[in-house]
């Protein structure tokens, strides 16, 4: 919950991150693998107000290496959540009419179960004897959560990247629960690259000679030189060609002449060094494991015969956006799941954003991006709430 505080003017304020045990021995998590964990807690914030009819409820879904901390100001921190221009008074997600509710996914390592939590019948970390799962079953955890906090159905899911797979999964399956749902430069279906440079990634981290099969903690060990390798290579995707050239260039690094030579000469060299070793400091090698890997598997519309006969009771309203420097999740990903939707009569609107700053557009402040989903979140408050005080009836 928020908390007054010295927080900058727009600001949730001050939060903590809650924990809750959602499942028990007594009554376990059933993955759709059929396998049992248990016990299994998560970690989440909120920010805003229920109302009374605990109809504003909105749930933020975090990318890869996201966590719950999406918004305001842990105590002593200087730095906000990492989607803290997003959600806020006044932000396209507002706080000041909507209920927000981020939580760490299942197999995360930022306070909700994964493979660094003790397994219970050993008492030391998982590791990969943690079980695979779905993005159905990161689905299901929040919905037990929502449970757990009392409210049925929500006004919207948001997500971009796998956040958006999140809420396209929740929206499919469950569309009784989820009014209406945001789907940022996110996908129906990884391709065969984006399934590569995941394989790589995961391939930097296993051949580290710390990794020592999963097992790193047991050892006093981290493969962070794999680690660091994989966060490096996955970054060059988040960002654009554009992007690059206008932030680094060919520039050097704290010199006029080059070195010549294997060390860091390069500004984007020293950047993308910066990054890697700044992600050792929050994420674990197996949950980044895990996370890629349920990722490759999300196939809503493997079986269109299936997927089909699920879409045709869906009237989840969608926001479906992309941005043209994107070349991760291109626009093509989003075009895909909107003819798909639409061939179903899912109610659907899709935007294409133009932004320099490619995959990671979703996490700036782009203008018109923030105004296309405070239109919409305003359309969605007055269908399933009622009117929204000094607006009209909007259109995305």
């Amino acid at each position: 919950m928020t908390t007054a505080g010295t927080a900058p003017a727009g600001s949730v304020g001050r939060v903590e991150t809650r924990r809750a045990t959602l499942f028990t021995q007594d009554q376990p998590l059933i993955l759709e693998s059929g396998q049992r964990l248990a016990p299994v807690e998560v970690a989440y914030e909120t920010y805003g107000e229920l109302n009374e009819q605990r109809s504003n409820a909105v749930f933020i879904h975090h990318a890869l290496t996201g966590d719950a901390h999406a918004a305001g100001y842990h105590e002593g921190a200087t730095r906000p959540g990492w989607w803290d221009n997003f959600i806020g008074p006044g932000k396209p997600v507002d706080t000041d009419r909507l209920f927000v509710v981020c939580a760490n996914l299942l197999g995360g390592c930022m306070g909700t179960t994964g493979p660094a939590s003790p397994n219970p019948e050993t008492g030391d970390p998982y590791g990969l004897r943690f079980p695979l799962f779905t993005v159905g079953d990161l689905v299901n955890v929040h919905r037990a959560l929502l449970r757990h906090l009392g409210i049925r159905r929500l006004l919207a899911a948001v997500g971009g990247s796998l956040g958006g797979m999140q809420a396209l999964q929740w929206s499919i399956e469950h569309p009784d629960e989820v009014h209406s749902a945001v789907v940022v430069c996110s996908t129906a279906r990884l391709s065969a690259q984006n399934i590569a440079f995941s394989a790589v990634a995961r391939e930097a981290i296993m051949r580290d000679p710390n990794f020592h099969g999963g097992d790193y903690q047991r050892h006093g060990v981290r493969p962070d030189a794999g680690l660091s390798v994989a966060r490096m290579m996955a970054h060059i995707t988040y960002l654009s060609e554009e992007g690059m050239r206008r932030k680094f260039g060919r520039r050097l690094q704290d010199r006029e002449s080059p070195r010549f030579g294997f060390d860091v000469d390069f500004q984007v060299e020293s950047y993308l060094h910066h990054q890697g070793e700044a992600f050792l400091k929050r994420f674990d090698a197996n949950s980044y494991l895990y996370l890629t890997r349920v990722m490759d598997y999300f196939d809503p519309f493997g079986d269109m015969v299936a997927a089909g006969a699920k879409l045709e009771r869906v009237d989840t309203r969608f926001l479906v956006m992309s941005f043209d420097s994107d070349w991760r999740f291109d626009t093509a990903h989003s075009r895909d799941l909107v003819r798909i939707l639409a061939a179903h009569r899912v109610p659907v609107t899709f935007r294409e954003i133009a932004s320099p700053h490619g995959h990671d557009s979703f996490l700036l402040e782009v203008p018109e991006y923030h105004r296309t989903v405070a239109s919409f979140m305003r359309r969605m408050e007055a269908e399933a709430i009622g009117g929204v005080p000094g607006d009209g009836p909007g259109r995305v």
